[in-house]
């Protein structure tokens, strides 16, 4: 089955990032847009360009992993899987209905000296909502930096891998 990949950048990064850059080049299949505004304004774009796709592996970077465990929420039977990176779900955007739960495969990779998101807390609130996570906790910051080329994004990337 052809799963279609999309990437959705951090507050403070864009399609021209240094994630969607090195992810496009290697997948140029992948969609990777540009999100601005409020969080409702992102949601909208990000539901509109993701409308009648199915089997959808999303990769979201900080304020990217909301959006995307967001759109999950909203719209579970299109997506195939997660991959998060140092999700922002830590932040009061995200306040999902206790009982929202996740059962497709969500793999987190969280820098253990992220300074933006408690590690502790994320864990625990990932571990509130996905029912197939996958949590690594990684010797990096929250961007990542020495951790995101090394990640073996063909098997991320594969849903019928393990991730």
């Amino acid at each position: 089955m052809n799963y279609p990949k999309v990437f959705i950048h951090g507050l403070e990064s864009s399609s021209q990032g240094t994630k969607a850059l090195y992810l496009r080049r290697r997948y140029p299949e992948m969609i990777v847009e540009d999100f601005s505004g409020t969080l409702k304004e992102k949601m909208e774009r990000l539901t509109a360009l993701l409308a009648g796709k199915s089997g959808l592996v999303l990769t979201g970077s900080s304020y990217g992993g909301l959006m995307a465990v967001l759109f999950a929420l909203d719209h579970p039977d299109q997506v195939a899987r997660l991959i998060l990176l140092a999700p922002a779900l830590t932040l009061p955007e995200f306040d999902p209905p206790v009982e929202a739960k996740l059962e497709i495969p969500v793999i987190i990779y969280h820098g253990e000296n992220d300074e933006l998101i408690p590690g502790p807390l994320l864990k625990a609130v990932a571990e509130r909502h996905f029912l197939n996570l996958k949590f690594h906790l990684v010797a990096d910051d929250h961007s990542l930096h020495r951790t995101f080329r090394l990640l073996d994004w063909d098997r991320l990337l594969d849903p019928e891998t393990g991730g």
